[in-house]
């Protein structure tokens, strides 16, 4: 067979992202080393990933990137850093997250910042505070997107990094702020980081005034790893919930943020702040969000949102609570981050389905978060509306503006053609997830296998009964498993980059 593509040179750039994965893990050995705990977890990890990177740098001395090679790249590479972060798991063999697939799961959740676990008890009674915290540092690196870390850092990769980021960043495109691409990326890390620092700084402060004692020094940095990446790990058990109502009050404006195109903030760092305002996705998401709060705050208040019997207290009638809860978990669940400020489980069925219903919403483009994506439900409402218009004037010629510029007809095409393809995978994977389960013997009820088929394809984590926020999803056999491994794969990388490369032609033609 005549291939088209050049492997050797996308698995030799591979190679040298998995080899300075080693670096990342320079923070949790020295958690190890401090605590004295987990220490040969790390080196042999750390050696593992320079092992493997440089194994496979060796493939092509000079690599080029096309296209074709810029895809299988930027997939490989998501794969290949899933795989080798998965080893300190594996070397650990602590909880059930030792076992290879568990591990493999935990980390392709971990770097596409799902937040889907299988631990079957999260915290530090079976777990290192170093491992825990190499979960929660997976998040982070994979929030921004590690191809846009070693754009940013790697000169080899600055040559075609413009084609990698498109293919990894999530949205329909990334936008370029600066005349070099891998300015750019260093900018949008920049804002990453400072944003990710000034949240672990304000939680950290909530401990100091004596508000949030729970929320020491180290889960003040655990969470800002995981807040800005719309991860949703958490070394508590309760996720959010363990914390303190000031803590969960501080947390949600950083989910916000992290929900938001991080191209924003690099404009009001430049002295225009007044973007936020005139952008229209900005606008329709947090409007977006004040209407799917409003309607479940209304829900938990009245009583109407809570099941009969409800395992936590009910909210009806304690505006501060209702408020807060709708609040933080229309956030959470919107921007894809996955934290619980309580057990929604408990909640009764209207709540319950406001909540499926955000699992498909999605961040910005150019944010952290996952699932469909604002711009393009405000593409396609602009379009409907459209429609409408030109039914009753079909001599018109309207296009579709978005800010103040028209849009090509190609783009609204590619929005629509992405849209119904991730829906289509979403009721194909359903089927699927919920067969195999029951051949592996776990029953599941309708919303607990779409749930999860929707919480895993969005990288948004929990979802509702046996993988309800307060639960895991090690009760699934290990084929579901490895099949919702593929889907957070697929899901962080928009779908396309992964599915093109099963087709002949991206590899003959």
């Amino acid at each position: 067979m005549n291939l088209r593509v050049d492997w050797r040179a996308s698995c030799s750039l591979v190679g040298t992202v998995v080899k300075w994965l080693a670096v990342a893990m320079v923070f949790p050995l020295a958690l190890a080393l401090f605590y004295g705990e987990g220490v040969t977890t790390f080196l042999a990890s750390m050696a593992l990933a320079v092992g493997i990177g440089w194994g496979l740098e060796q493939l092509d001395d000079d690599p080029d990137l096309g296209a074709r090679e810029g895809f299988l790249m930027v997939a490989l590479t998501w794969l290949a850093v899933s795989i080798v972060g998965a080893a300190p798991y594996v070397i650990a063999g602590q909880g059930s997250v030792g076992q290879p697939v568990n591990a493999l799961f935990e980390s392709m959740s971990g770097f596409t910042t799902t937040g889907a676990t299988v631990m079957k008890n999260i915290g530090f009674e079976d777990h290192s505070r170093a491992l825990m915290m190499w979960r929660q540092q997976t998040q982070w690196l994979g929030g921004m997107g590690i191809v846009v870390l070693a754009v940013a850092i790697l000169p080899e990769l600055s040559v075609g990094g413009a084609q990698l980021m498109d293919a990894e960043a999530p949205g329909p495109g990334i936008q370029k702020l600066t005349p070099r691409i891998a300015e750019t990326a260093r900018a949008l890390w920049k804002a990453y980081l400072g944003i990710t620092a000034l949240e672990m700084g304000l939680l950290f402060g909530l401990h100091l005034a004596g508000l949030a004692p729970e929320m020491t020094l180290y889960q003040s940095v655990a969470h800002g790893f995981t807040t800005m990446a719309t991860g949703g790990f958490s070394p508590a058990a309760r996720s959010i919930e363990f914390f303190s109502a000031a803590v969960q009050w501080l947390i949600i404006p950083f989910m916000v943020a992290a929900g938001t195109n991080f191209a924003l903030f690099w404009h009001a760092s430049n002295g225009e702040p007044e973007v936020f305002g005139e952008d229209t996705e900005f606008r329709f998401y947090t409007g977006l969000l004040g209407v799917f709060a409003g309607l479940l705050a209304v829900l938990l208040f009245t009583g109407g949102g809570m099941a009969e019997t409800p395992s936590i207290g009910p909210l009806a009638g304690n505006a501060e609570k209702a408020l807060r809860h709708a609040v933080f978990q229309t956030v959470s669940i919107v921007t894809t981050t996955g934290y619980a400020s309580m057990d929604f489980n408990t909640w009764g069925t209207p709540a319950q389905y406001l909540l499926f219903v955000a699992l498909f919403i999605g961040g910005s483009a150019g944010s952290t978060g996952g699932a469909i994506k604002i711009v393009r439900w405000l593409v396609i409402l602009k379009s409907l509306k459209r429609e409408l218009f030109t039914t009753v004037h079909p001599e018109a010629v309207r296009p579709v503006r978005l800010g103040g510029r028209s849009l090509d007809e190609r783009a609204v095409r590619g929005i629509y053609a992405f849209t119904l393809l991730y829906l289509v995978l979403f009721l194909v994977s359903v089927m699927v997830v919920y067969l195999d389960a029951a051949r592996g013997g776990t029953n599941l009820v309708a919303l607990d296998a779409m749930s999860a088929t929707a919480a895993t394809l969005g990288n948004v984590g929990p979802g509702f009964g046996i993988v309800g926020p307060m639960n895991s999803y090690r009760p699934f056999p290990p084929t579901t498993k490895l099949f919702m491994v593929f889907l957070m794969w697929a899901g962080r990388l928009e779908i396309l980059p992964v599915l093109v490369l099963l087709t002949p032609a991206y590899w003959q033609s």
